[in-house]
């Protein structure tokens, strides 16, 4: 079988980056040393491209799960080209054929499952889509957006003026050119290509899948903290709409704190979140199916009284979650429609929200259960 043809732009970008950055930067930092100003300048514009590729291409333009101002839209495509990662118009693209076809390897552009070498760099390496993939028929939404539509054009113009212009700019600054260009320039851009390659590879191999074993996405903590949030991979592929991969306050994803900071400020709007009640459902299917496989693997002696017990705790889990949080939205219609009218409490409302409170303490106490019980069996 013929092999898809060498892409030698991507080669000569990635090897000459790297040999650079695993040879001149230890020795220019042993022979000359690097000072304060090019490490914090390096920081700050690897964050900038991280987290223009992530609230940016990612989770605007691919997902589409907020709406963003057109400054902070110019912001981020600027910072997608100093990230060297493509226009967002072809990102995007890319991405959301992932999303459709993951884990296929004839159609998904990064199948985890052709291996971590592939999906982590590899695919990038030959032109495995063809030219018919470039026509971006999916992405017929973001080519309407006039900043998108500038970057695509002139993309690299910018790569050039971003990945060129701001280490040279900060040279000039603060007297040190080859210290910035070689930690700005070089070493920032190899360190934002390989933390947002992790994501199409490690996050898809390493970690736990809390909420589907339908694709081999992983949640993965540590690798948040390298990805601004992006780590929390298994829940972003079952809600992919989500401005949040991180969903608890103690989960690192400072995307999306910048999203929903951003909107107290209106430059971000109509942030999307998925509904509690299918996330809840999600973990306890999932929690399901391990109760299942485990009993089978173990072969218990009473295993079918065990899964007939399992099943009906599932079930009566479901029934409560489903009246708690049928009543949860009850209640936050009336108050929207209290708000509307008058701020008089009803007789009504009272006894919902007694129910309410009963009902989540069944429904909290039949979760705690059937934590402890599929716990045991794990």
């Amino acid at each position: 079988m013929q092999k898809a043809p060498l892409i030698w732009t991507n080669i000569l970008v990635f090897s000459s980056t790297f040999l650079v950055a695993l040879v001149a930067v230890p020795w220019y930092a042993i022979a000359v040393g690097f000072g304060a100003a090019e490490i914090i300048a390096m920081i700050l514009c690897l964050g900038y491209c991280g987290m223009s590729i992530t609230a940016g291409y990612h989770r605007l333009w691919s997902h589409k799960s907020y709406q963003a101002h057109p400054v902070l839209e110019f912001i981020f495509a600027i910072g997608g080209a100093f990230a060297l990662q493509n226009s967002a118009i072809h990102w995007a693209s890319d991405h959301r054929i992932h999303h459709r076809h993951v884990d296929d390897n004839d159609k998904d552009p990064y199948s985890a499952r052709r291996g971590f070498w592939f999906s982590h760099i590899g695919w990038m390496l030959r032109d495995y889509q063809g030219p018919a993939h470039y026509t971006y028929d999916n992405v017929r939404d973001l080519q309407k957006n006039r900043i998108l539509q500038w970057q695509h054009k002139h993309y690299l113009t910018l790569v050039l003026l971003t990945n060129v212009g701001i280490p040279v700019a900060l040279g000039l600054i603060f007297g040190n050119f080859w210290g910035m260009l070689l930690l700005v320039g070089v070493v920032r851009l190899v360190l934002s290509h390989h933390f947002t390659f992790f994501i199409n590879s490690l996050a898809h191999i390493w970690g736990k899948q809390p909420y589907t074993d339908e694709n081999t996405a992983r949640d993965n903590g540590i690798l948040a903290l390298l990805t601004y949030g992006e780590g929390y991979h298994n829940f972003h592929h079952i809600f992919e709409y989500d401005y949040r991969n991180g969903i608890k306050w103690w989960h690192f994803d400072p995307t999306k704190w910048l999203i929903k900071g951003a909107s107290l400020v209106g430059l971000t709007t109509k942030l999307r979140i998925s509904p509690e009640d299918r996330i809840e459902q999600a973990k306890a299917l999932m929690q399901l199916k391990r109760a299942k496989s485990k009993l089978q693997q173990q072969r218990y002696p009473d295993a079918e009284q065990i899964l007939q017990k399992v099943e009906h705790e599932y079930e009566l889990l479901i029934e409560r979650m489903q009246a708690y949080y049928a009543l949860k939205k009850g209640l936050l219609v009336q108050k929207k429609q209290q708000l509307q009218d008058s701020f008089s409490v009803s007789y009504t409302e009272l006894s919902m929200q007694k129910q309410y409170f009963e009902l989540k303490a069944l429904f909290n106490e039949q979760r705690r259960h059937w934590q402890r019980l599929t716990a045991q069996l794990a």
